[in-house]
């Protein structure tokens, strides 16, 4: 763990400037927190920093902003810790991300709950969609999120009512690990209304923001928000969204992070699925069941149980048997030599599958001849 002066460092550098700032984290790379956050206070970092900290450097809140974290039992993550997600922040290189506004790595997280970040990372996906969620899509969220859990891959989402909270609950309900990323600070539950959904997240998965405490949701910080999203999941899926929505903008950081992006179709009536279905015409996978999206979320479908598969009266025939059959007229018999040229096969290498055929109830001998058994025959 970091000492006092590091924490204190890092929180301050924390508020310092409006999140994601490349410039500042890159600084911090070079110099440490320490002595970037002492150079800043003083006025004497580089001209390139200077805009993107003027109007705060004077606002230290680091003290109070870590004594209200310890309060609430969380923690300051930072790239110098075990827990610091590399791997899926490794797709904040990506070309296609670097071109989106705001497509940085975060410099620190804020976090309350006793869940890993790495290991959540490493097993996650990310279910979002419309706030004016219908009773299908919640259903369909909850669906998905259970299914989830019960290969214990966690579930990441926004925390927002509609799609979001029924993930969220469905997880928890299912007693599994669910991570709600947060776009302000981790003591402003936002919505109001999910105050006590949130605190049960924080009990059992983890609260997650890089906002300092205190600092109040914006519409440019949701949009913010949506990369943490995309890229703590291995896989994004839309349940319900609008042709324009926060949905939609998470799809489209998963996309550029070259993570799955999934919809759920809905209804051609409905405006609340038009944005999944946009996706499906585009690149989007369809999900309707949660074994597929399973599937796609572990390792060479390490998560995924073998589906299951209609049992057809032909399956299990070998390769003669086959041949044989398909010789076979449905009405009428044929001869030996008639099936043996049809099939391809010597005479004496009919016999032997005819034999088996008749036995398994798929053919009938009449007379030296043999014809396939029709289902009106068989019932």
């Amino acid at each position: 763990m970091a000492d006092d002066q590091t924490r204190r460092a890092w929180a301050y550098l924390s508020r310092v400037t409006e999140p994601p700032c490349p410039a500042l984290t890159e600084y911090v790379g070079v110099h440490g927190p320490v002595e970037a956050a002492a150079r800043i206070r003083s006025g004497t970092e580089p001209p390139s920093l200077t805009d993107a900290v003027a109007g705060r450097r004077d606002i230290d809140r680091s003290a109070d902003d870590l004594a209200l974290l310890d309060r609430r039992g969380g923690r300051l993550i930072t790239p110098d810790d075990d827990e610091w997600p590399y791997l899926s922040f490794a797709a904040f290189g990506a070309e296609d991300v670097r071109k989106k506004q705001d497509g940085r790595v975060p410099m620190v997280l804020w976090a309350i709950g006793p869940a890993r970040l790495d290991d959540i990372a490493d097993r996650a996906a990310a279910i979002v969609g419309t706030r004016a969620a219908t009773a299908y899509g919640e259903h369909m969220a909850a669906t998905l999120a259970d299914g989830l859990v019960e290969h214990d891959v966690a579930v990441v989402s926004g925390g927002a009512y509609g799609i979001d909270g029924a993930a969220h609950r469905a997880a928890l309900a299912a007693e599994g690990c669910t991570v709600a990323v947060l776009a302000g600070g981790i003591d402003v539950p936002y919505p109001s209304g999910h105050s006590a959904l949130l605190h049960r997240i924080s009990q059992t998965g983890l609260l997650l923001t890089e906002y300092p405490p205190g600092v109040r949701p914006a519409r440019f910080r949701f949009l913010a928000r949506n990369r943490l999203v995309a890229a703590l999941g291995r896989a994004t899926v839309v349940v319900e969204a609008g042709l324009r929505s926060g949905a939609a903008n998470t799809a489209s950081w998963a996309a550029a992070m070259g993570r799955v992006v999934c919809a759920v179709p809905g209804p051609v009536t409905s405006s609340a699925s038009a944005g999944c279905h946009v996706l499906l015409r585009g690149t989007a996978l369809l999900v309707d069941r949660p074994d597929e999206l399973v599937e796609i979320v572990g390792k060479a479908g390490e998560f995924a149980d073998e589906p299951e598969h209609p049992v057809a009266a032909l399956d299990g025939l070998s390769r003669p048997e086959r041949l044989v059959y398909e010789a076979l007229p449905a009405r009428g018999y044929r001869s030996l030599e008639e099936i043996a040229v049809d099939a391809a096969l010597p005479a004496e290498s009919v016999l032997g599958p005819l034999a088996l055929l008749e036995v398994s109830g798929l053919v009938q001998r009449k007379e030296g001849r043999w014809r396939i058994v029709s289902r009106s025959t068989s019932a």
